[in-house]
């Protein structure tokens, strides 16, 4: 790592220090860059007790707080050194991207959007009902935006864990962005994301179709988004396979800089996760399995009502997915894709 915050200030690696209580401040040492890479990926790397500060002490020699201030550094250093890991496609990316998902029968597709929770150990001081979710779990939700390669493009988290995928997305600054005279800058004509059936389809947003019932055409379009959206799944099942603190984070939200450390630390999982994933670093059976989460069987209650506006958008999405739904099915009853 490049850099690390220390009162404040980036500073160059040479200068972080060990801040021992036993000796006087002029005699302290330097610690070795690669102890506190090592402290920080091991708390990432683990949930539950693994990341237990009194197990991290025994194992590393050190006290808690010195061990809390390594992860803060690592943390500065990933923010500052690897910034750039998480940014939306440019034009030639997204034409590249929709070239791939086009084998799919999805030619304008240029991301695969999905929700996951981030299971907490205990309840949130502040409005914890709030947080517990339909897997009856204290967690906070995040969206995730992938492309073809498993790359998180976009994530928005930090809203508790019983708000619908949809609630949060629209909560999001690229939500905002994609309804605003900016969408050009992230679309090009004719393409979109793909979801799932928990969100709704607009002009830059596909959704699958909630209830297929016994049509053909409608059973059919769902079969071929799920073979497509499956790449997404895969990317949160590595995510948090690779760092298990994100299947539970030992902690309770106390206040909104709680929220937002956490926030900070997804960030620098996610960070990780596409550094490696740029350098090919691809995750192997010998790695260990991808847990794909299975999302329980829940009956979705129909939405209230919306103003005029709203429903002006809502019927553009429809008419929306019925073009890529007949394009999509054109190009699979031709012998092409699955």
């Amino acid at each position: 790592m490049g850099c690390a915050d220390r009162g404040g200030s980036a500073v160059p690696r040479r200068h972080w220090q060990v801040r021992s209580s036993k000796l006087p401040y002029w005699t302290r040492t330097h610690a070795p860059v690669g102890i506190q890479l090592a402290v920080a990926l091991d708390r990432f790397g683990h949930h539950g007790n693994g990341v237990c500060l009194n197990r991290s002490m025994l194992l590393w020699g050190i006290s808690k707080g010195t061990m809390v201030n390594y992860t803060n550094r690592v943390m500065t250093a990933i923010e500052c050194c690897l910034k750039n890991e998480i940014s939306w496609p440019n034009r030639l990316e997204r034409t590249r991207i929709a070239s791939v998902f086009a084998a799919g029968g999805f030619p304008g597709c240029i991301g695969l959007v999905d929700g996951t929770t981030i299971r907490l150990s205990q309840r949130p001081a502040e409005d914890g009902e709030t947080y517990f979710d339909r897997k009856g779990d204290y967690s906070i939700n995040a969206q995730i935006i992938s492309d073809d390669w498993k790359r998180i493009i976009y994530f928005f988290t930090g809203m508790p864990g019983s708000y619908h995928d949809v609630t949060c997305l629209c909560q999001s600054s690229l939500w905002k962005r994609m309804h605003s005279q900016q969408q050009h800058l992230l679309f090009d004509r004719g393409q979109y994301l793909l979801g799932d059936s928990g969100y709704t389809s607009g002009e830059r947003l596909v959704a699958a179709f909630r209830n297929a019932g016994g049509d053909k055409d409608k059973t059919d379009f769902n079969t071929c988004i799920a073979h497509v959206r499956i790449a997404n799944e895969h990317c949160i099942g590595i995510l948090k396979s690779r760092w298990h603190s994100l299947k539970e984070v030992r902690t309770q939200l106390k206040n909104r800089a709680e929220n937002q450390y956490l926030v900070r630390w997804v960030r620098c999982c996610i960070l990780l996760h596409n550094f490696l994933n740029r350098r090919r670093d691809d995750w192997t059976e010998a790695d260990g399995p991808i847990e794909v989460e299975v999302e329980p069987e829940v009956q979705i209650p129909d939405p209230p009502t919306p103003p005029l506006d709203e429903r002006a958008m809502i019927a553009r999405g429809r008419r929306r997915r019925l073009e890529v739904q007949s394009e999509c099915l054109a190009y699979m009853r031709n012998g092409n894709g699955h």
